[in-house]
């Protein structure tokens, strides 16, 4: 027991190191947490590490993936669903097909082992992606390497949960189809389920710590349910912190949004850190185990590195097309631009009826004594959502070099080999073909997260929005809050409230908070705008209910 206790210490002692040490060394802590992994592997006297895959994949991907969707802006994740779907669902789909192909014709395996392995080696990894993210790159590509990185492993998993299966049983694709679309619809409705109780829960709890406690259980009251149902427990997770990410400064207290922000960074530190260590602790294991049992580990590597090369080629294949319909896509909605500020000249316009959907219409039908005032109150905020997002699309255009770094940044990693050692014992040549997705995942890791760095400074892509425009861009929320606090100062006198100073504070602050809301909801200011000045307004009202 003493044993166990040493090394814990001693491994959340080398991830703090590690994260302390990597702004200095220029290198990612996940790299370095491999290294010291291996290197504690050689120590004399070290027990032999061998943890559970099913640990990672149940006990450690949930709240790593919900930690990640809380902290993912909703309004940036919807504007590039698109693009996130593309990347996450139908690439790893022609990936594992044509690494399939590779892996039938490279190592002789049936054609369900083969998609197997084209299945593992398929994702990139969700923590890899915070080696860019650090990198300060366009906040574009780093919404849609997190979307992707969130999906694309679950989609990978329950490919690889089919094709296992079909090594056993006759299946055909179209009953493999529907278990894939049914794994991902089931785990959407019950992650959605899942972030609406929890926030409804949460919000009758004024215990911070009891509410933080509360907090730690959501990824796994996702995932079980939908495991157990035979959908994908990750999806699940997933969709919860993204619900509950975007209604929790509608329900929670500032308070509990702050702790919950600090607790879930200490965790993701840990366990991101967890992985990487138990990632090098084990590759010089499973290199003797095939040193034993096969034709040496040369034979893995190299079809390793051929794996990894084919997928980044796949990879590139599928991103150029695709920039060329983001590119097209800035195009179009310049000239949307135009037809909404039709639409807006016509709703403004009392004598012309307003610019109707099939939904409005649908509406109408369903509820025909709706004010009309509330309807043009719809149509006016769909009209200014649409326009943010047209204007989005044009003043973020993504050019060919974030396109290459979209490439250079498929890492693959953790999701790759916990999901190779959840292979059946009877699995043809197993032990190299976890070796050969632990090398897939090293190399990748050592070879594309240690140059993304030096890529960034070779290729120089454009960061996003320039000082002057975070600037502009500042000035003109604050005069929009400047606005929202007379307001709400010439309401309490006209409601004749008598509040001191510190009450007539708050009743600004809701006031604000409700016109930063609004203001997110619609997409007017950029996602990290408005997060800094709801992080300042919480703040304020911590201190004045101390």
């Amino acid at each position: 027991m003493e044993q166990v206790l040493v090394l814990v210490v001693l491994s959340l002692l080398g991830i703090a190191a590690s994260h302390a040490l990597s702004p200095r060394l220029g290198i990612a802590a996940p790299l370095l947490l491999v290294a010291l992994g291996v290197l504690a592997s050689i120590v004399p006297g070290m027990p032999t590490i061998e943890v559970e895959p099913e640990i990672i994949l149940s006990g450690v991907l949930p709240p790593l993936l919900y930690a990640a969707a809380v902290q993912i802006p909703a309004t940036d994740f919807r504007r590039e669903l698109r693009t996130i779907s593309g990347l996450s669902v139908i690439l790893v789909l022609i990936s594992t097909a044509l690494l399939g192909v590779f892996f039938h014709w490279i190592l002789d395996l049936s054609w369900a082992w083969s998609l197997a392995l084209g299945a593992l080696v398929s994702p990139t990894d969700p923590v890899a992606t915070a080696i860019i993210k650090r990198l300060g790159v366009n906040p574009r590509v780093t919404t849609v390497l997190e979307g992707e990185s969130m999906l694309n492993d679950a989609v990978a998993l329950v490919l690889l949960r089919a094709a296992v299966a079909a090594t056993a049983a006759a299946v055909t694709f179209w009953s493999v189809s529907w278990v894939f679309v049914s794994a991902l619809t089931v785990a959407v409705i019950i992650g959605w389920l899942v972030g609406l109780l929890n926030l409804w829960v949460r919000s009758y709890v004024r215990d911070t710590t009891v509410n933080t406690v509360i907090t730690f259980t959501v990824p796994f009251i996702a995932a079980i349910p939908a495991e157990m149902m035979g959908a994908s427990g990750l999806v699940a997770a997933v969709v919860a912190g993204l619900v509950t990410g975007n209604g929790a400064a509608h329900v929670l207290g500032p308070q509990h949004r702050v702790a919950d922000r600090q607790t879930w960074h200490a965790l993701e530190l840990v366990l991101e850190g967890a992985v990487y260590l138990i990632l090098g602790l084990e590759l010089l294991g499973v290199i003797e185990d095939v040193e034993a049992r096969h034709q040496g580990v040369g034979r893995a590597v190299w079809i390793a590195l051929a794996a990894l090369a084919l997928s980044l080629i796949i990879r590139t294949a599928f991103i150029i097309p695709l920039m060329g319909v983001l590119r097209r896509n800035a195009v179009t909605a310049d000239e949307k631009r135009e037809r909404i500020a039709a639409d807006q000249a016509q709703l403004a316009d009392l004598s012309t009826p307003p610019p109707l959907t099939i939904l409005d219409r649908v509406s109408i039908r369903l509820r025909p004594g709706r004010p009309e005032e509330e309807l043009h109150r719809r149509i006016r905020v769909r009209l200014l959502r649409a326009e943010a997002d047209a204007t989005y699309q044009v003043s973020t255009r993504l050019g060919w070099r974030d396109g290459a770094l979209l490439v250079w940044s498929g890492m693959r990693g953790v999701v790759t080999i916990a999901g190779a050692q959840t292979l059946p014992s009877d699995a043809p040549e197993r032990s190299l073909l976890i070796l050969v997705a632990f090398v897939v995942a090293v190399v990748s890791l050592g070879v594309q997260g240690g140059t993304a760095e030096s890529l960034v400074k070779i290729l120089k892509p454009d960061p996003g929005q320039t000082p002057q425009q975070r600037a502009e861009e500042r000035a003109k929320l604050q005069e929009m809050l400047g606005a929202a606090a007379d307001d709400a100062i010439d309401q309490v006198q006209a409601e004749g409230l008598e509040l001191d100073e510190r009450g007539e504070r708050l009743a600004v602050i809701h006031a604000q908070r409700e016109v930063l809301l609004d203001a997110r909801s619609v997409g007017v200011f950029t996602s990290s705008t408005l997060e800094a000045s709801m992080r300042e307004l919480d703040a304020e009202q911590i201190r004045l209910e101390l």
